[in-house]
């Protein structure tokens, strides 16, 4: 009975230390995906500017959508941010407005994405750890609406919307993209313990 006792135990002792390391395996599998986590950010964030935007301008036209982004753009994204609790910025190497104006590190994620772009490779986010934080990197690129404030002056941008654009934006740069170029980039940064969920 004694040895029956013996071996039973050992059986357990053994079958709980077979099992400690699936469990670790669990643990780590469990970690936040924080590319999928920083394009939830981008996209819902991209969703929100994007449906006000063109109910702006199917309203009230180009030129008035250059009064709302002035306007508009940075409250909504702020509150994007605080529901997300993040911090979540657009930010361009050709500002329109100077607040816009990105860092050094993120200019040389404008210039990656930019030769990707032009090599037509394919784009996935740039994602960093950094004490304690994660920095969510990923390209914003032109279409065809957006040459409607972003194209080339009396070309794709009406003399209205110029006039607004030379009122609001005294130092605009962010003029003479064509279509599928690096307008800027989605900057964001947010707590690396964050949920996926």
């Amino acid at each position: 009975m004694k040895y029956v006792t013996i071996s039973l135990l050992a059986i357990l002792f053994l079958t709980s230390c077979k099992q400690r390391p699936k469990e670790s395996e669990a643990t780590q599998s469990a970690k936040p995906d924080y590319t999928k986590i920083g394009m939830r950010y981008a996209q819902e964030t991209q969703k929100v500017l994007g449906k006000n935007l063109k109910a702006t301008i199917q309203d009230k036209g180009v030129a008035e959508a250059v009064v709302f982004c002035n306007e508009r753009a940075y409250p909504l994204t702020d509150s994007m941010a605080t529901h997300y609790q993040a911090k979540i910025k657009r930010v361009s190497d050709k500002t329109r407005n100077p607040m816009n104006k990105a860092n050094a590190t993120e200019m040389e994620h404008i210039n990656t994405f930019k030769k990707q772009i032009a090599l037509g490779d394919s784009i996935a986010p740039i994602v960093q750890e950094k004490d304690g934080q994660v920095h969510f990197y990923y390209p914003i690129v032109t279409n065809a609406l957006c040459l409607n404030c972003h194209g080339t002056p009396n070309q794709n941008i009406t003399p209205k919307v110029v006039e607004h654009l030379s009122g609001l934006y005294p130092e605009d740069q962010a003029t003479g993209y064509g279509i599928d170029e690096v307008r800027g980039i989605w900057s964001i940064v947010f707590d690396a313990s964050e949920n996926p969920e």
